[in-house]
């Protein structure tokens, strides 16, 4: 390795001036599920982007020390936004003490980001249900094999692990819903529209929920 190989890009110098278009309040939906669901179809269908239902939860514990984690967001309607989990995984220990919930869409080729602020609970075991008989054979599987978050000796335990429930459940045959895997939805208390502009001069517009079911917007500064 030669010298300017061992030196590190400097990321004080990396910066992209933003020049999309710019989001007014005249433009937002009704309600932020809304505009969600225009800005998802634009980010899946328009911009291809690779998975943009990939999200970052961030959580705490009951004394307040954070913790973050990228999830995919599986079901999302007026009601809130629902990803599925192990709930010994610490995510779902930190939700069990604090149920307070940010989650983040980083739709970067587009400069744009959603952030969701809320509380989350747990999704109906009929829906989990639901739900895990869509995923493919081997994550039926997988939720099985990995008790999430704890410690493991090596990869070859996991794998054993995974080898004895693919022999006790061949292809073809029901995985049973495991007691301890299922979803969260968080319902929303604010949802923010974060548009890239130039000079950093970005749109930030966020729906508030209010006492009476409907939504108020603000401009936030950037």
């Amino acid at each position: 390795m030669n010298d300017a190989d061992a030196v590190s890009p400097d990321p004080a110098s990396m910066r992209r001036q933003y020049r999309a278009e710019g989001l007014a309040e005249a433009d937002l939906a009704a309600t932020p599920v809304e505009q969600f669901a225009r800005w998802f179809k634009q980010a899946a269908a328009e911009a291809h982007l690779f998975e943009p239902n990939a999200m970052v939860v961030s959580t705490a514990d009951a004394e307040g020390r954070p913790s973050v984690r990228t999830v995919l967001l599986k079901h999302f309607d007026e009601q809130g936004f629902v990803f599925y989990t192990n709930y010994d995984s610490r995510k779902a220990r930190d939700l069990a003490e604090n149920p307070r919930a940010s989650l983040l869409f980083p739709w970067h080729p587009m400069a744009r980001q959603v952030i969701v602020q809320g509380v989350a609970r747990r999704t109906g075991r009929d829906e989990t249900a639901a739900y895990f008989r869509t995923r493919p054979h081997g994550s039926q599987l997988g939720a099985w094999a990995s008790a999430q978050s704890s410690v493991v000796a090596g990869r070859a335990e996991l794998e054993a692990s995974y080898a004895e429930l693919a022999a006790r459940y061949p292809e073809g045959r029901q995985v049973p819903v495991p007691p301890h895997w299922g979803g969260f939805r968080v319902v929303p208390e604010s949802v923010e529209f974060w548009q890239g502009r130039e000079n950093r001069l970005h749109d930030r517009l966020r729906y508030v929920a209010r006492e009476d079911g409907g939504w108020r917007v603000e401009r936030l500064s950037p």
